[in-house]
């Protein structure tokens, strides 16, 4: 399997520009992925860079609905028509930060290839993707200044709008998180629920760290 950070908060290729979000490129047995988009065509144009073929992306797994993950898609929509694009349904919900919009532009809503979802989904023998997590051990507290909008209310964001990524390859499964906004301990758990076992690799992002990490 082969994983390329395409947009994060840092840069690791001079050619490539870094910005606050994260997008992760994925090759499985039978799949080629994006995890997340960034917030700008950051994305498209470090794809470029690294010599990435985006028009070969079939899935595009979006694992919550803010616009630094999310941003990257419509510019790649124009390279790309045919890669499904998969969120759960509540992402489309708006988001905020105190008074600031953070939530998803709403033009991708009508892109003919969005596939929204409400739980968890097996998508074939590589791709499972979770939702459901409502443990609160150890929770970013960064979540505080976070909302949503429900029934023309502003309510705290519980974050069920989250979804992680599970890929099963050579009998080994790796869990992937955008941000972890529900607390990578909780995720773990609910992980446990499904699996009755821990994953073999975890990638996220980490709510109450700077930047992203990957634990092996």
């Amino acid at each position: 399997m082969r994983i390329v950070t395409l947009v994060e908060n840092s840069c690791g290729n001079e050619n490539c520009i870094a910005e606050h979000g994260l997008s992760i490129y994925i090759e499985t047995e039978n799949h080629k992925l994006l995890l997340d988009t960034g917030q700008t065509d950051a994305v498209v144009k470090n794809a470029e860079a690294l010599s990435i073929d985006l028009s070969a992306v079939d899935t595009v797994i979006l694992s919550h609905g803010h616009y630094d993950h999310s941003g990257g898609i419509l510019p790649f929509s124009k390279l790309n028509r045919t890669a499904q694009l998969i969120m759960q349904k509540s992402a489309a919900e708006p988001h905020y930060n105190g008074e600031r919009y953070i939530g998803i532009d709403t033009d991708i809503l009508k892109l003919p290839n969005v596939r929204l979802i409400n739980g968890d989904m097996q998508l074939d023998n590589e791709l499972f993707l979770f939702s459901g997590i409502t443990g609160r051990r150890c929770y970013p507290q960064g979540n505080r200044k976070l909302s949503c909008m429900r029934k023309g209310e502003k309510v705290p964001d519980d974050f069920i709008h989250e979804q992680c990524l599970v890929i099963k390859q050579n009998g080994r499964r790796w869990l992937l998180s955008g941000c972890a906004h529900n607390g990578i301990l909780n995720i773990l758990d609910r992980y446990k629920e499904l699996f009755d076992s821990d994953p073999d690799y975890v990638i996220t992002g980490i709510h109450m760290m700077n930047g992203y990490i990957i634990h092996g």
